[in-house]
């Protein structure tokens, strides 16, 4: 079958003939209907994370933002059948370990990650495999497509987790969110859906024209304007931040713009120039009661919630897909990351 795969961190892409999966005693091979192409898919392509013994080795199949339709099941799953329709968190989790016990499998100590490591080809690919399908094939409900359910990816489900379990958001609170690629402007449609008052910041004018159409109620170019002094003339300081790209100069934005008490969720992982690492402005934290915190991804469990609110119409992931791609198009669309050239989500959907 064919597949997008990693050769060389930097180096062009290459979608070629790899192996058919089979399914583990306890797994599902899906026959790929859609996947998301995210920012996390640049990282490993350029193979960031070693300052956190998370790089991506090469030979590796990407993608991880999947929906589906489960074509074989392994002798031991007991929930999932063939011919169901699925989407599968990026995160996949044993289910036996105190984390998943205790309903946070996106923090599953034993944790294989879906496009990111060898036990776990991803899924820009005809097929892929989804080891634990008990756990990490989640049941997609009629009426949501295929295209929507993909956008949600890990961007929407990490922007919701985030927003509604991290930071509890709520009614009346101000979020600010910094840097809006397809994580932000999904933190930008949820918080709004929450009933809070969604600031989009960036530097660039084409998100935030579209953050302004899913509900962001102020839009701020961070190259033109003074952000944190902004937020806190007009609204006197946003009670929530989201850093949603990955910097210092973004993470230093987000927190700037909270008022006293507020709390800022760090979803954005860093690059080659943070390496992980980022200043804290300490005394702050202590003058002002802020509260910084991290967010990755979201339980299996709670994909129910966000299936009730697309059902109520509340979020409509699919109105953040600028792009539907085909699979030998993968590397060129990545390759444009590099240069801030996309805007929204691209999802392929020709395989």
């Amino acid at each position: 079958m064919r597949a997008v795969v990693l050769a060389e961190h930097g180096e062009p892409l290459e979608c070629r003939e790899v192996p058919e999966p089979e399914p583990d005693p306890d797994g599902v091979v899906v026959e790929t209907e859609a996947c998301g192409i995210c920012r996390s898919d640049w990282h490993a392509w350029q193979g960031h994370g070693d300052w956190v013994d998370d790089r991506v080795p090469t030979g590796q199949v990407l993608g991880h933002e999947p929906v589906g339709t489960v074509d074989e099941v392994g002798a031991d799953v007991e929930t999932v059948r063939p011919g169901d329709r699925v989407v599968v968190p990026f995160s996949l989790a044993d289910g036996t370990c105190p984390a998943c016990r205790a309903g946070r499998q996106n923090y599953c100590e034993g944790a294989t990650a879906l496009g990111f490591g060898p036990a776990a080809p991803g899924a820009f690919a005809e097929r892929f495999h989804v080891p634990a399908a008990d756990v990490n094939a989640v049941g997609l409900p009629d009426g949501v497509s295929g295209v929507a359910a993909a956008s949600m990816g890990c961007r929407f489900v990490t922007a919701f987790e985030g927003l509604d379990a991290t930071a509890d958001v709520g009614g009346g609170d101000v979020v600010v969110v910094v840097g809006c690629g397809g994580v932000g402007l999904s933190a930008v449609q949820i918080a709004a859906a929450l009933g809070a008052t969604p600031v989009a910041v960036d530097v660039r004018e084409a998100p935030l024209e579209l953050a302004a159409e899913i509900g962001a109620v102020a839009t701020l170019n961070a190259e033109r304007v003074d952000v944190s002094e902004r937020v806190h003339d007009r609204f006197g300081g946003g009670d929530v931040s989201m850093d949603a790209l990955g910097s210092a100069e973004t993470f230093r934005t987000a927190v700037d713009s909270l008022g006293s008490g507020g709390t800022h969720v760090q979803v954005g992982l860093t690059g080659d120039d943070d390496r992980g690492e980022v200043p804290l402005p300490v005394d702050r934290l202590v003058q002002a009661d802020l509260t910084v915190a991290g967010s990755r991804g979201m339980a299996p469990r709670r994909y129910d919630d966000i299936f009730a609110m697309v059902s109520a119409g509340q979020v409509d992931p699919g109105a953040l897909v600028t792009d539907r791609v085909a699979l030998d198009e993968v590397p060129d669309r990545l390759a444009a990351m590099s240069e801030f050239d996309t805007v929204g989500v691209e999802v392929v959907t020709e395989f």
